[in-house]
């Protein structure tokens, strides 16, 4: 008879077993092309079906340097990226050299915070959409739970970013990572606070080399499905050509938006 310490284990050790110390699984996760990264992330990857939250010390310390090998591998797989409401102006030739389809990449410009808001949703549940990212101002929990929702029913990887100074707090994200520069005398190692994970806390930040990113290899592609019915929209005599979203391709219905 195995002891009652075997059996324990033997119990533990089953798949369906999750231990709060432990990072939950993640089926749907995307490499981030950042090997210590990926150690620490459940699934190895960012959440492929849900949103992640980003709180960012100050512009320009390579946090978008941090996300591109995941959006290239989404983008061979031919799912489109969404930018709603960037602070900057994205620079073409630097996303084309790190292997950005600028055909499947797509810049949503609100006039208010509510179109940001109904463009992000419609990017989330978007069946061709693989990555919605945005610049929110908002921290209604409602309104962020609807958005957790939308990627999970889109199987889509939505990314919030915080400002600086924004500590912002979307509990409905079940991923959270403070970035911050390492020092200045390594301006290429960008320091990753894992503030919030379905997993056990880190008391170290991850140091990421964002030049020694490795390979992603493409996702295989989404099988096509319907598209579920539009939400309510915050206000109808804000986005223009709003009546044409569910019948229109992406780079149609995010122009719509814009």
């Amino acid at each position: 008879m195995p002891s009652p310490a075997a059996r324990l284990a033997a119990r533990l050790a089953h798949p369906a077993v999750w231990r709060g110390g432990d990072c939950a699984p993640e089926p749907a996760s995307v490499p981030t092309g950042f090997a210590a990264l990926d150690a620490v992330l459940p699934g190895g990857g960012w959440p492929g079906a849900g949103l992640t939250e980003m709180l960012v010390a100050r512009d320009g310390i390579g946090e978008i340097a941090l996300v591109l090998p995941a959006l290239a591998a989404l983008q061979r797989a031919r799912r489109d990226v969404v930018w709603i409401a960037p602070p900057h102006r994205p620079y073409a030739p630097a996303l084309a050299a790190a292997g950005i389809d600028l055909a499947r990449f797509h810049v949503v410009r609100c006039a208010r915070p509510d179109d940001a808001l109904w463009a992000c949703e419609q990017a989330l549940r978007a069946p061709e959409c693989g990555a919605a990212f945005a610049w929110l101002t908002t921290r209604d929990e409602r309104v962020l739970r609807r958005l957790q929702v939308a990627a999970r029913d889109g199987r889509t990887l939505g990314v919030l970013w915080r400002r600086p100074g924004d500590r912002g707090g979307a509990v409905a994200a079940p991923l959270r990572l403070g970035l911050a520069p390492h020092d200045e005398a390594h301006s290429r190692l960008l320091a990753v606070h894992v503030l919030k994970r379905r997993g056990g806390a880190l008391a170290r930040p991850v140091l990421v080399d964002l030049e020694a990113r490795c390979l992603v290899a493409p996702l295989p592609p989404a099988r096509p499905r319907p598209l579920p019915g539009a939400p309510r929209r915050p206000d109808p005599r804000t986005v223009a050509g709003h009546e044409a979203v569910r019948s229109t391709p992406m780079r149609h219905r995010m122009r719509a938006a814009s």
